[in-house]
Order: structure tokens, then C-alpha cells, then sequence
């Protein structure tokens, strides 16, 4: 894996992928204390000293054990506005598997940042990490989410029924994936 993640920033056409920085902390917990962004994420919105400490962990990225998350914060170029967040979170190192995960806040939503944010993380994961499999694990009514992968062109490879609970609710979920070599023949 890469030694210093603390320096790894990526551009696109239209937004920079960067480590989140103290400054940030109110555009992140803006999203963060949101109900309608957690709605998909099986949770409630942190109390504030998790949200500090959320936040924290985040400013400190790291990929050297299962479960360790890699997060960059998503600024729009046009007004350095931190407008949500991408991470990888890595599975199994032997395996060489990452989840990737991302939250926006909602005010940006609709104009394809996130599909943009979420592109250039999945290459940083083949490039920079050398990942075999990226995938994404999905609640099945998060129709947005879905978009996005699937525009991707990531592969549906399961959709699990009742496989997590919230609030006495069963929800079901949809794993997409991609290998490095599709990934790479896709943007050849």
C-alpha cells in the first residue's frame, strides 16, 4: 500500500480529491447531521462528540488492517466548497478488495459530482493502492446510489433480502463490484 496517504490528492474536471483538513470540519458535519443523508447508511446522525471524533479519524487516513478507511473530501474547484466525501475502506488485504463509499451533501446533489468523485476514487484505488476488486454495498431503495455505480459500470454480482435491520425496519442490499482489469478496459 502507499506509505503517505496524508499527500494524495487527485483532480478531475471539476473537483479535487484531497485529506480532509481542519477547516473542514463544518461543511462535514453539516452532512453529517443530516437525516435524510443517514437514512441509507443504518444509522442516526452522530451526536456531536462522535461527530468530532468521526471527524478526527477521518483527518487520519490509513489502509494497513481490515476495516482501516481511506476518506478525501470532495471540494468543488469553482468555490472550494467541501461538498461530501469518498472513501475506500479496505476488506481484505490478502484478497486485495476495497469497499468504496461516499456521502454528499444533499444541496450539490444532481450535477454528477458524485459520480465524478466516486470515479476518480475507484482509479485511485487500482492506481495508487493496486486493489484487485472494488466494490459497494448498497440499500436497495437508495436509487441515487444505484445510479451511480451503475453508470460506472459496475456489475451487480448479489442482492441480499432482508440482510440488515434499522430501526425495526428490514431493508435489503445490493453489492456492485468491478475487477482492475474491467475497470482499466473500460477506460481504454
Amino acid at each position: 500500500m502507499v506509505p503517505d496517504v496524508s499527500m494524495l490528492t487527485c483532480s478531475t474536471a471539476r473537483l479535487v480529491l484531497r485529506p480532509f483538513r481542519l477547516e473542514d470540519f463544518d461543511a462535514y458535519s453539516f452532512y453529517h447531521q443530516r437525516e435524510d443523508v443517514y437514512r441509507f447508511l443504518y444509522s442516526t446522525p452522530p451526536a456531536v462528540e462522535a461527530l468530532r471524533a468521526n471527524f478526527e479519524a477521518a483527518m487520519q487516513p490509513g489502509l494497513a488492517r481490515a476495516g482501516d478507511a481511506l476518506h478525501l473530501a470532495v471540494e468543488r474547484m469553482e468555490d472550494a466548497a467541501v461538498i461530501g466525501e469518498v472513501l475506500l475502506k479496505l476488506a481484505d488485504g490478502a484478497a486485495m478488495q476495497a469497499e468504496i463509499g461516499y456521502i454528499f451533501n444533499p444541496r450539490y446533489g444532481g450535477s454528477g459530482y458524485a459520480t465524478e468523485a466516486v470515479e476518480a476514487m475507484i482509479g485511485i484505488g487500482f492506481r495508487v493502492f493496486g486493489f484487485h476488486r472494488i466494490f459497494a454495498r448498497i440499500d436497495t431503495l437508495n436509487h441515487g446510489s444505484v445510479g451511480i455505480v451503475e453508470r460506472l459500470g459496475l456489475r451487480r454480482e448479489a442482492h441480499f433480502i432482508e440482510n440488515d435491520r434499522f430501526d425495526g425496519v428490514w431493508g435489503d442490499e445490493f453489492v456492485y463490484a468491478t475487477l482492475a482489469r474491467e475497470w482499466q478496459a473500460s477506460r481504454a
